[in-house]
């Protein structure tokens, strides 16, 4: 922060140091990464290309960043922190009050929306790869919710319970030919058994050693995916998953399919549209459970939990059950959510359940704000609709080249993205929180009121 942040003056200087600073410092950085890049040439050979346009751009923007952030977000941050707490205003309220039934709403309309607007044939790739994309990481980011904003048990193998639900849904599909509303509720039981087993060994370990050993067992999972060929068929996968029915009846072009069944002509959107209801019906079922979990006894012990291990035994509260319970429900919202995944796709394969998964979920629950249903929806929408949208900036093409793609791009403003927040809103998007159970009145829980919020 440049010097006189504290003060509110204006600090041409330091500010003018500071992003020449880090101009120099992101040049370093950027220099291997993104002016050089290595091409193969028609005679298989490398060949050096350079992208100094691309190059020069990013250091100009880290720069004039640092700048205007030295020169006036971060007197700004200081004036803000000295002033004193003042009560919501009332339409704020309002909005809060009618946030959750409009947005569901729109989303119940949403494909009704992009039919009208882009029409049936542009419509296809905003509900499929656009909402029910969202969505999926909806789920999870509320399943690891439970486990992490809840909680407060930083779990950095998420992913391997997705892998658990999409690999048990595809097996048992394939070998004995179960439908999927009949494996669901199954591989949901079986991702929870797994966390149930995840939890024993660490139900001594808290912070960073719990870190380590989610993501070991999340590693594990996927080393057994890649080497059990007899089973997973290794890194080549599972193909020609079945897919899910309405109510029995396929979304096949044959006779017995839905649309000859009701007389439509036949096409790929009614099961586009289908899996887009299906998904957010999950979704919604499991922020359901959720909240109203954080009302009973064990949801109120969860919290407990995050904010004072000592004192949640202090008060009588069998600490291994309530961890045992967290890691079950949040891998069974995973398996749920895994299951949908490999329906989906009909196709799963290692690589689909990568450590770079678990980053991204958690990264959802975080910059949402950790114990937040409404900043996880933001924060996904924001991440993964971001990055879908970056396939759209074609005329980017025109000023970088032919061959750049934004979405190579996407970890760098993830981590842009994270450096923001962590400068603006430390505890997230959504920092106050409602409380779980209250005395006559309802009020809203500042973000330096609870334990997640410090640092």
């Amino acid at each position: 922060m440049a010097a006189g942040a504290h003060t509110g003056r204006v600090d041409m200087a330091g500010a003018l140091r500071s992003a020449g600073f880090t101009g120099v410092v992101a040049f370093g950085l950027f220099l291997p990464l993104i002016a050089f890049k290595t091409d193969v040439d028609g005679s298989n050979q490398l060949v050096l290309t350079t992208r100094w346009p691309l190059f020069l751009a990013l250091v100009a923007v880290c720069s004039a960043s640092r700048f205007f952030y030295a020169l006036l977000v971060g007197p700004w941050l200081a004036r803000r922190a000295l002033r004193p707490a003042r009560p919501r205003p009332a339409w704020r309220n309002t909005i809060a009050n009618w946030l959750v039934p409009c947005g569901i709403g729109f989303l119940v309309l949403y494909p009704a929306i992009v039919f009208f607007t882009a029409g049936f044939s542009g419509g296809q790739k905003w509900i499929d790869n656009l909402g029910v994309q969202i969505l999926i990481y909806v789920m999870l980011g509320w399943g690891l919710n439970i486990v992490v904003g809840l909680a407060g048990l930083l779990d950095l193998g998420y992913v391997a319970f997705y892998a658990v639900g999409a690999y048990s849904y595809a097996l048992l599909a394939k070998t004995f030919g179960l439908s999927f509303w009949l494996l669901l509720p199954l591989a949901g039981i079986l991702s929870s058994f797994w966390g149930v087993l995840l939890g024993f060994p660490v139900l001594r370990l808290r912070g960073d050693y719990l870190a380590i050993v989610t993501l070991a067992f999340g590693e594990i999972i996927r080393l057994i995916l890649i080497n059990w060929v007899a089973l997973t068929n290794g890194y080549a996968g599972i193909i020609s998953i079945p897919r899910p029915t309405f109510f029995g009846i396929p979304f096949t072009a044959g006779d017995d399919g839905f649309a000859a069944v009701f007389g439509l002509p036949f096409s790929p959107l009614y099961r586009i549209t289908f899996l887009y209801y299906l998904i957010l019906a999950l979704a919604l079922i499991t922020c359901f459970v959720t909240v109203r979990l954080r009302r009973l006894p064990i949801g109120r012990a969860w919290e407990a939990l995050r904010e004072d291990e000592i004192a949640c035994r202090s008060l009588g509260i069998n600490t291994t059950n309530t961890k045992l319970t967290a890691f079950a429900l949040g891998a069974m919202f995973a398996g749920f959510a895994g299951s949908f995944f490999a329906a989906r796709e009909a196709f799963i394969s290692p690589e689909s359940f990568t450590f770079i998964e678990s980053a991204t979920i958690l990264s959802i629950v975080v910059l949402g704000g950790m114990g937040s249903q409404i900043g996880v929806v933001i924060a996904a929408i924001v991440m993964i609709g971001g990055t879908e949208l970056l396939r759209e900036l074609d005329f980017l093409k025109d000023v970088f080249g032919p061959t750049f793609d934004p979405t190579q791009y996407r970890m760098l403003l993830f981590g842009f993205a994270l450096v923001a927040i962590m400068i603006w809103r430390p505890r997230g998007l959504i920092a106050t929180r409602e409380p779980s159970v209250f005395l006559k009145e309802r009020k809203t829980i500042s973000a330096e009121m609870v334990k997640e919020g410090r640092g």
